[in-house]
């Protein structure tokens, strides 16, 4: 009997997706491996460089090399503060593949069309990278990325943990990692007003997609509650957390694996 094909949902979270890469890592220790990928926002970073084919270690790497002058720029553009153009090119650097048709798993990353007022979920074919810009385009913080007569934002507006998307690209199964969930009780306020509008926008986005995680068949919760989503500079600790709740809860992932 063919194996039931299992499904991975990454969530949104600015620098706390960087908790992904730890759980990654653990799941890949146990050789853990999906047959598809969403990701939305900072998931859809991640997602896209597993679905690239690359490894979570290697991820990790990358990883490293993230900074705000690597990610962001000022817009100078009244449809939002920053502009994540230089995410593209950090990206277009660091990618081993460019375009969707050429990816090594399939891959949807979750966006929002302000013309529309739809959710988009853009897969299959076309500029990846562009792709992974538009979910990570905070309505707001980020000026937004146009596609063809789309204005897109990020996905989080709709779905910041993207279980419907990996269901729709054929998962049976699905592992869904939320680094939103673990709530907001941070114990300083952010020291400056990228700061305070990447937690606003954050917590905004949350506060509207908490029910997809009811169709998910288990999802990981690092706790990671008292980091904010602009503290790039705790990616380490980030990452610990990461393993850490992959590692808690490793038997009950294993027992819902093995029933592919």
């Amino acid at each position: 009997m063919e194996r039931k094909k299992i499904g991975l949902a990454l969530s949104g979270g600015g620098a706390r997706g960087f908790a992904h890469i730890g759980v990654l890592k653990v799941l890949a220790e146990h050789n853990i491996r999906f047959d598809m990928i969403a990701g939305t926002s900072a998931g859809a970073i991640i997602g896209g460089c597993l679905a690239a084919g690359m490894t979570a270690v290697e991820i990790e790497e990358v990883a490293a090399k993230v900074g705000y002058f690597t990610m962001v720029r000022p817009s100078f553009s009244p449809q939002g503060a920053l502009s994540n153009a230089p995410m593209g090119d950090f990206l277009e650097r660091e990618l081993p593949v460019k375009r969707f048709e050429d990816l090594t798993i399939p891959f949807a990353a979750v966006a929002f069309d302000l013309v529309s007022g739809e959710e988009v979920v853009l897969k299959d074919s076309g500029d990846l990278i562009a792709a992974i810009r538009a979910s990570c385009a905070v309505p707001g913080l980020f000026t937004p990325v146009t596609n063809g007569a789309r204005i897109l934002v990020d996905g989080g507006v709709t779905s910041v943990l993207p279980v419907d998307a990996v269901r729709a690209l054929g998962a049976e199964i699905v592992i869904s990692i939320d680094v939103l969930a673990c709530g907001s009780n941070f114990t300083s306020m952010p020291k400056t007003a990228v700061g305070i509008l990447i937690r606003s926008a954050i917590t905004l986005i949350r506060s509207v997609s908490t029910d997809q995680k009811s169709r998910s068949n288990f999802t990981i919760e690092p706790q990671i509650a008292h980091l904010r989503p602009d503290q790039i500079k705790k990616r380490k600790e980030f990452i610990e957390l990461g393993e850490a709740a992959a590692r808690d809860n490793i038997a009950s992932i294993l027992a819902i694996v093995e029933q592919a």
